[in-house]
């Protein structure tokens, strides 16, 4: 065989086998909708319960963590529970975060009932945020019930990029805050707390990426492979840190979790920081009284009544709040920002052109509520 037909031969072997390897290999993200509820029926709901309780799963939470879970006494009668193995011990020490989330699922579910007919009463059980039983909640049919649009919890989602260059207004800032003014401080774009803010934001971020500590909890939770977001239903998947083409395709086919301790990943993960408080129309911090677990799943259940509204003015809400997990940096921030309650969120804001779909992933309800 001459030189030249062997160099033919070769190029198509090669071009063959890198087709074969494309065809096999895990080619899209793998989203919300792609999800097909396979798991098994452990008891019969009575009629919307399931309904209820998967819309209020679909609430934010640290890594997409879902740090909940039910326990069923009986029908329209549940117990919210806080799940020790869905926290973040590195980034989140004492649960305040987790509460936080707990709360914005109470907010949900209180509207999913609402929406059946139902009114909500609820009995605080937690002393502590270690408390495994944290909030009692009886459903109680009535005449008359407000519905609320449920829509609006189905396509809730966190954007962390592509946002306009715009400023938030004054009249979309007051929509944002409005029922909500006591606990809710609007930063507008350009002054100099949102300045402060978007440098303390990229260092925290730094801090955190390079604390291993907290690099290597993120590294656990991150889903790379379809197969990896299918088994678990929850995490942070390629799709929710909302890389896709090829830099998604790369990162499902050829990373895994120790990739994630690897330098260059750090840095990239700060670069992408840099380059999204660059763009935002200004910051939005929710506080509270204080620390107690009744005011922090006060504050949840706001942080969620907030994120509800912001889809029908286009405008996007992601929660950045690292400058309160690292010690360096969240001594500072009461002071600098002029506040003296307790801060809880803080959360850039942008407009969108396009507001695209959810896709983070749910667990089934069948795999959070117990008996």
């Amino acid at each position: 065989m001459n030189r030249r037909k062997f160099l033919r031969i070769s190029g198509v072997t090669i071009v063959v086998a890198s087709v074969g390897t494309y065809l096999l290999s895990d080619k899209t993200n793998f989203l919300r909708s792609d999800f097909e509820d396979n798991s098994i029926e452990r008891f019969s709901f009575q009629p919307g319960e399931k309904e209820i309780l998967y819309l209020a799963s679909l609430a934010p939470s640290g890594h997409n963590t879902q740090p909940w879970f039910v326990h069923y006494i009986e029908p329209y009668h549940w117990i919210i529970g806080n799940d020790k193995s869905k926290w973040l011990p590195a980034v989140d020490p004492s649960q305040r975060e987790t509460v936080l989330s707990i709360g914005a699922f109470i907010q949900n579910l209180e509207f999913a009932a609402n929406n059946y007919g139902y009114i909500c009463t609820f009995n605080l059980l937690a002393a502590t945020n270690q408390d495994e039983d944290l909030m009692e909640v009886r459903l109680h049919k009535s005449i008359g019930v407000p519905k609320y649009d449920t829509d609006k919890i189905r396509m809730r989602r966190t954007v962390r990029s592509g946002y306009l260059a715009d400023a938030l207004t004054k009249e979309d800032s007051a929509y944002l805050q409005s029922g909500e003014t006591d606990f809710s401080h609007f930063i507008p774009h350009g002054s100099k707390e949102f300045k402060w803010l978007n440098e303390q934001t990229i260092e925290a971020n730094r801090i955190q990426a390079y604390r291993n500590a907290a690099q290597k909890e993120l590294s656990e939770w991150i889903r790379f492979s379809s197969r990896e977001a299918k088994r678990h239903c929850d995490g942070l998947t390629t799709a929710g840190m909302e890389l896709d083409g090829i830099a998604g395709w790369y990162l499902r086919n050829f990373y895994q979790q120790k990739n994630v301790m690897d330098n260059k990943f750090r840095e990239h993960g700060i670069d992408k920081v840099k380059k999204q408080v660059s763009k935002s129309a200004g910051w939005l911090i929710i506080t509270s009284k204080e620390n107690s677990v009744a005011k922090l799943v006060e504050t949840g259940k706001r942080l969620q009544r907030i994120f509800l509204k912001v889809r029908d003015r286009n405008i996007a809400i992601h929660p950045m709040s690292q400058i309160l997990e690292e010690e360096e940096t969240k001594t500072q921030v009461n002071a600098t920002i002029g506040l003296n309650e307790e801060i809880q969120f803080i959360l850039r804001l942008g407009y969108l052109k396009n507001y695209p779909d959810p896709v983070t992933l749910r667990r089934p309800v069948n795999l959070f509520v117990i008996t």
